[in-house]
């Protein structure tokens, strides 16, 4: 059980939420949204006790585990794997350890002993012998494979160490389990490894994330911070969204009845008030307008970029041929004798965990780089637009964001570049922020914007949904499908997949592809993939 009584949040005079009572229970999956800065990862924080809210309490149930997704994925570099994962259940990785350095004595005694067969039945009850096998189970479902999983931390990749720190957090099913974006870094099969693990999960998970199909997947409530308050509502992110749209109408709806009933009141009051055979009926209709409230609606902390992709030219029949086309990145031939044809209107999805070969797809039809081998034939009324993976070398420069906008842009007066910042977001002062100094999710915006100032007609994306929050992934979602011309995209947002892939191209580990016109839905049915 866990519980929240008058919890509240506030920094100065910001008002995170307040007066927040909410009770999560087992069996449920707890989504947690709002907009950036809105307070979620804190609130997990204040829950797991590494922040102290400004008022009320957090009530766990007695003898009950919390487990928390870690963050910082250089904690465990001095332990191998398998401890790692261990260590999520910190009371048995305590008795296994003890118990090892015991064993390990020189001068054995008699009191060392009773400490042992003391330690040996703890680890028994905690089911300890089973505990490598559980935490191997955790980890092959994860794609990490037996060999990595007696290596140190220190010698894994990065990708590798986000996936350890998650079976971290799952082993030992803890009966309160906090997760911050646990599908950061994971390719598609270890993120539908993750979401049966967590329908089947019997106790309770709350799990931050920014990926509307997995939230509609493991979700079975949704807490929204917003208005200054945190509400619960029954159901998967699709219910959330629309019930609060719903909520909204209706609130604004009622409001303009009660205005138009108001605005009948006062005037009858006004024309009738000096009346002596109508001054009871005013003075009654008084008493009603007095018993009016409107709906106090308060403005959204959700802000929505306007993204639209708006090409110079339509495309001819001809855009890009690939014929056996091949590429050796780092000794590593991640494309072997591609042969593909985009057609006006294709809407491409790249699938597979060959992210170099994905990457490299990607820059060989944007003219980054060239095959090693093969041909590219690019038609004439082609215009590519790309956006990379890595984009910090576009931002190493001593210029804010509208200088740095100006240049992509044929337009070059101030009120037009800042009008175009201010629909993505950046409005009055932020418009004139250094661009070195740009988080990540600031980055994704300047590089959108690049992109809708160069009108192409080839879109070019490679995981555009990094760094992005949840609002400005459904307006780049909905420029997607509304663009005319033809894209070409990886990402994990399997939402995004589903909502606009019309091909997809699978590149194998080998360098090879699969390339079938169907949607990511249809792919997976029919390849079981």
């Amino acid at each position: 059980m866990l519980m929240v009584e008058n919890l509240g949040l506030r920094y100065g005079k910001r008002i995170l939420f307040e007066n927040v009572n909410l009770k999560f229970e087992n069996n449920n999956c707890y989504g947690l949204i709002g907009a950036n800065g809105a307070g979620k990862t804190t609130f997990l924080k204040i829950l797991s006790g590494e922040v102290e809210s400004t008022s009320g309490d957090v009530i766990i149930g007695k003898g009950e585990r919390m487990s928390v997704l870690v963050q910082n994925h250089h904690a465990y570099d001095d332990y191998n794997v398998l401890d790692t994962v261990i260590m999520g259940d910190q009371e048995l990785y305590d008795i296994k350890t003890e118990k090892e350095e015991l064993y390990m004595k020189a001068d054995f005694t008699n009191e060392d002993g009773i400490r042992a067969g003391i330690l040996e039945d703890l680890f028994l009850k905690k089911n300890g012998w089973q505990a490598e096998a559980d935490a191997a189970v955790l980890l092959d479902g994860l794609g990490i494979p037996t060999a990595l999983q007696t290596k140190m931390m220190r010698d894994l990749k990065e990708s590798d160490k986000v996936k350890v720190m998650l079976a971290r957090a799952l082993f030992g099913e803890p009966d309160i389990l906090l997760l911050d974006e646990p599908t950061n870094g994971l390719d598609l099969e270890s993120k539908s490894w993750l979401e049966e693990f967590l329908i089947d999960f019997k106790n309770t998970v709350i799990v931050i994330s920014h990926d509307r199909y997995f939230l509609n997947k493991v979700c079975t409530h949704m807490v929204d911070i917003d208005y200054e308050k945190m509400t619960l509502f029954a159901g998967n992110y699709d219910f959330w969204y629309q019930s609060s749209q719903l909520i909204q109408k209706q609130m604004r709806e009622s409001n303009k009845k009660k205005e138009e009933k108001i605005a009948e009141l006062q005037d009858f009051i006004r024309r009738f008030s000096a009346n002596a055979s109508k001054s009871k009926q005013a003075t009654s209709r008084k008493k009603s307008l007095e018993k009016i409230v409107l709906e106090d609606i308060k403005p959204s902390s959700r802000r929505y970029p306007f993204i639209q992709f708006e090409p110079e030219r339509y495309l001819g029949k001809e855009v890009i041929h690939l014929e056996k086309v091949s590429k050796v990145i780092d000794g590593v031939e991640v494309l072997k004798n591609v042969r593909m044809t985009l057609k006006p209107g294709d809407k491409i999805a790249l699938l597979g965990t060959n992210e170099a070969g994905k990457t490299a797809l990607l820059e060989i039809l944007g003219g980054v780089i060239k095959p090693d081998t093969g041909t590219v034939k690019v038609g004439t009324t082609v215009i590519t637009s790309y956006y990379p993976k890595k984009n910090d070398e576009y931002f190493n420069q001593d210029k804010n964001m509208v200088e740095w906008l100006r240049e992509y842009s044929s337009v070059k007066e101030d009120a037009f570049v800042r009008g175009f910042l201010g629909r993505m977001l950046f409005s009055g002062e932020e418009a004139l922020k250094q661009v070195n100094v740009l988080s990540g999710g600031e980055k994704v915006r300047c590089m959108l914007s690049k992109m809708m100032l160069e009108h192409g007609n080839v879109l070019l994306l490679d995981e555009p949904t990094n760094h992005l929050d949840m609002e400005a992934i459904t307006a780049l979602d909905e420029g997607l499908m509304n663009f005319k011309g033809t894209i070409v995209f990886s990402t994990y947002d399997q939402h995004i997949i589903e909502s606009i892939a019309t091909r997809i191209i699978d590149i194998q580990e080998d360098g090879t592809i699969i390339d079938k016109e169907m949607t990511y839905e249809e792919y997976r049915k029919k390849y079981g993939k």
